[in-house]
């Protein structure tokens, strides 16, 4: 904790000690689990409390933007992890999207599961389609997509439907949370013709 603060207080002086200081959390502050929030580990929230400290020291959301690209960029898988789990709490608007994209088009489960987070209400829509059926396609659970139900639209259905016939055809299935997903979509396709019907 001493560490960390003293690293927090030369972010905040100096936004140019990030780099290093960012890149030391894991060997410094561990990687273990914390229980008091759920999802989350020791490096990662000590990166996310780092990434907090440099907005307050950068001079706007494009310089903001650029730095924590920097931090991806540059980091290990852990690090990429912790900046894409920080993004909802940082004032960069949409600018970190290109960050998004890459940890989507990666193989790397973790990553595309910290990419579906609160900041993916940034993604346009054939993009987070895209990464809903790429968590199918890798096996990450879909309770890891914020919004889900919110923004599962007659297109994700047919995708979905699509690719549930191709699994079938094969003798394979779709993971269970996305047979829940396509079997709530093709009921509320359902009701809406059905209120058409009525209304017509």
């Amino acid at each position: 904790m001493d560490w960390l603060a003293d690293a927090r207080a030369r972010v905040r002086a100096d936004p140019e000690a990030l780099p290093a200081l960012f890149a030391a959390v894991g060997r410094r502050c561990g990687r273990t689990d914390l229980p008091d929030l759920p999802g989350w580990t020791a490096d990662e929230a000590a990166r996310t409390l780092l990434l907090l400290d440099l907005s307050s020291a950068t001079s706007g959301q494009d310089d903001l933007a650029d730095r924590i690209a920097d931090c991806y960029d540059h980091g290990d898988g852990a690090e990429r992890r912790a900046v894409l789990k920080a993004l909802p709490l940082l004032p960069v608007g949409d600018r970190a999207v290109p960050l998004l994209h890459d940890a989507i088009r990666t193989n790397d489960t973790r990553l595309l599961s910290a990419a579906l987070g609160r900041y993916a209400r940034h993604l346009d829509q054939p993009m987070w389609r895209q990464a809903v059926l790429k968590c199918v396609f890798t096996g990450v659970p879909l309770s890891a997509v914020h919004d889900l139900d919110a923004r599962a639209d007659d297109e994700l259905r047919i995708m979905l439907a699509g690719l549930s016939d191709e699994r079938t055809a094969a003798g394979r299935t779709l993971p269970a949370d996305a047979v829940a997903l396509l079997d709530r979509l093709r009921a509320a396709a359902d009701s809406s013709h059905h209120v058409l019907r009525q209304e017509g």
